[in-house]
């Protein structure tokens, strides 16, 4: 049932508005959080380079405003927040928008802008409670409009898409058009001109102009500076989409356009006007863009039958711009790269603020422009990354693995070759590889188990302590994040946690376990490198994958151990949670995550699906822990994580039992008695 006020107007209930940390979506999503305090506003952004938690400082503290950081390419996110918070209005506006970058690394924008569009289509779909769907594309879809033509593009105009970028939003358009004739969803589609204003990146014509302009630089023109555009201020179309939102029809497409057009080179003039800057000596002309189209013009009669109408004058308007740059001049951080005359801003390694929850306290992350990075992906081709890894452990089992996940992901990356207690040889992997993320799964564990610590104590401080201290505070030093592969043994079972409770250690409690040397430089570490705002600490505990011929393997150990005692503990499985560490060092997360799937599993349920799935004969012994403690040199580490924290950052997490089963038992199946 369509959900309608008393007047006739279409009235929400929980909008989820894509891509809100962006400049467009950002103004209207704090726009309706402000003027309908009813409206539950849940906003979905991956934080890309040219978003900006920032940019929705105005909502952060308002009740009826949620943040949930992630990729609408993720559909079991998309699906989860649709059913959880009961979502009946989608406002879609996540895309990859730059024309530019478009040629220089077209299959993101075909991933980010017709992939996840498709997502989020099939999730409408599948739960069947979307009551609006509201698709915003771009005037460029109708291509280049003639120079000398009086009307401009209409709604129902072919669709000529001249770029990359273009033709994703027209493929993108083509699917949501579809899937409203097809199942019947109520989708909206808007067309927009340029828009400008406060929190724009600086990639886009005006703030780019205006910045360079502040910091006495000359404006660098495409070409001749004819190509002409039709400028919209912000505030202007974030009510555009506001009448869109109650008043559209469903199955129609709305223009958000102006009749006012100007050109270029008359933008730079205004804006050297601006700050009494001689244009003859100011405006520079460089090499044009590729294609680069001469006009777009649009018919807005549409919507302004709707009720709808622009506001604010170019002067005014362009004004309040200017005078919102100077007052935040540093909103961006070091965005040196984007206002080169030809910019390629994919390249530009996660540069990211973010904010948890509404304290205001904002982390940024890796401001440095990186050169794109070339990678061996698994077909042999050679393309394009926005990421490249130096990790570090090569020759570990972890290490390993996460090199192989990033050949196959297609991310650029090389081990370092430099100790870690050396602080000369980790300066020099920085400079030799420029990395944009660095992963330490390096560390002492012991040969062959953490027994072997208690006789080595300096060299397990060397690695574990004063080499990770080392890397983390280097990667401070280059703005870099660090993603630490740490332990979670550094728990055992207490009073306030006990043995078979689910009440598992969360990630500020302190640690209680110090009885072997290994665990105790582990606890140190950790603590020490709370007071690095750029480090991400993943508890890793007793971790399992599905090669069990590697002695390094949880299952692999205990199915040759002559006894072995039978305790509850979370654990990790590789297969599942490694992937999601890359995930999470492109997200940059920060502090500290239990790294283990959720709920504990015992040595025993271990033994018995080994037994059940891989061999029928197998048979096992059990003993106590004061036996076990006659046998080895240090105390083991046994406990229960809470892992919540990790689930909501990936609500398809499986729990510890259905991992094993999916990674583990049935990939290795031998029996033919297993369930």
């Amino acid at each position: 049932m369509e959900n309608n006020g008393s007047s006739g107007e279409y009235v929400p209930k929980n909008i989820l508005i894509t891509g809100a940390a962006g400049f467009i979506a950002s103004h209207v999503a704090n726009r309706l959080v402000k003027k309908y305090p009813q409206y539950k506003i849940v906003v979905l952004d991956k934080l890309d380079y040219c978003s900006n938690l920032k940019n929705l400082k105005p909502s952060r503290a308002s009740p009826n405003f949620k943040f949930v950081k992630g990729d609408i390419g993720s559909a079991d996110l998309v699906n989860y927040l649709l059913i959880t918070e009961k979502i009946d209005t989608i406002m879609h506006f996540a895309a990859q928008t730059h024309v530019d970058n478009s040629f220089g690394n077209s299959f993101e924008f075909t991933k980010n802008n017709i992939y996840g569009t498709h997502v989020l289509l099939e999730a409408c779909k599948v739960t069947g409670q979307i009551t609006r769907f509201i698709h915003v594309s771009t005037d460029e879809v109708y291509g280049e409009t003639e120079k000398d033509a009086i009307e401009g593009n209409h709604e129902a105009s072919q669709l000529l898409p001249t770029n990359p970028y273009s033709a994703t939003k027209a493929g993108a358009e083509m699917l949501v058009m579809a899937y409203g004739r097809s199942y019947g969803l109520p989708v909206i589609t808007t067309r927009g001109n340029n828009v400008y204003g406060p929190n724009q990146f600086p990639e886009k014509l005006i703030p780019k102009f205006i910045l360079l302009a502040m910091q006495g630089k000359s404006l660098s023109i495409h070409g001749d500076g004819s190509n002409v555009r039709s400028y919209l201020y912000c505030e202007d179309v974030a009510e555009a989409f506001e009448v869109v939102l109650h008043k559209g029809e469903v199955g129609h497409v709305y223009n958000i356009g102006t009749q006012k057009e100007r050109r270029v080179i008359d933008v730079a003039k205004d804006i050297c006007k601006l700050f009494s800057l001689d244009p003859q000596r100011v405006i520079k002309f460089v090499d044009n863009r590729p294609f680069n189209d001469q006009r777009y013009y649009l018919d807005d009669k549409k919507l302004k039958d709707l009720g709808w109408c622009e506001r604010t004058k170019w002067e005014e308007g362009l004004q309040k711009t200017m005078e919102w740059y100077i007052s935040h001049p540093n909103w961006w951080g070091d965005v040196s790269g984007a206002l080169l005359p030809h910019p390629r801003m994919l390249t530009m390694a996660g540069v990211e603020k973010y904010t948890e929850g509404h304290d205001g306290v904002e982390m940024v992350y890796n401001n440095a422009v990186q050169e794109n990075c070339v990678a061996n992906t698994s077909n042999g081709l050679v393309e394009k990354s926005a990421f490249k890894f130096l990790i570090y452990g090569r020759n570990g089992w972890i290490g390993g693995l996460l090199g192989k996940i990033c050949e196959k992901q297609g991310i650029a990356f090389e081990y370092g070759s430099g100790r870690l207690e050396n602080r000369s040889q980790i300066q020099m992997d920085m400079e030799n590889v420029k990395p944009t993320h660095v992963l330490n799964a390096a560390g002492v564990t012991g040969r062959p188990n953490v027994d072997w610590c208690e006789s080595h104590k300096p060299e397990t401080i060397r690695t574990n302590v004063a080499g990770t201290l080392n890397l983390a505070d280097i990667c401070r030093e280059h703005g870099l994040l660090l993603v630490n592969f740490a332990t979670g043994c550094i728990f055992e079972y207490d009073e306030a946690h006990p043995e078979g409770s689910g009440i598992g250690f969360k990630e500020e409690d302190k640690p209680n376990f110090i009885g072997s040397f290994y665990s105790k430089t582990k606890a140190m570490v950790e603590d020490l490198l709370q007071n690095y705002e750029n480090v991400c600490t993943l508890r890793v505990r007793m971790p399992i994958s599905s090669d069990l011929n590697n002695p390094r393997n949880f299952i692999t150990k205990i199915t040759r151990y002559n006894k072995v005692v039978n305790i509850p503990n979370s654990m990790t499985i590789l297969d599942e949670l490694l992937p999601l560490s890359i995930e999470m060092a492109k997200r940059n997360c920060k502090g500290i995550w239990n790294f283990t799937n959720p709920g504990v599993v015992s040595h025993n349920e271990i033994l018995e699906m080994h037994r059940d799935y891989i061999d029928p004969s197998f048979k096992w012994k059990n003993f106590t822990l004061e036996e076990q403690a006659k046998v080895i040199v240090a105390p083991r580490s046994n406990n229960e994580l809470d892992a919540t924290k990790l689930k909501k950052e990936f609500p398809q997490l499986l729990s510890i039992k259905d991992s094993l089963l999916k990674y583990v038992f049935e990939p290795n199946k031998k029996t033919s008695s297993a369930n």
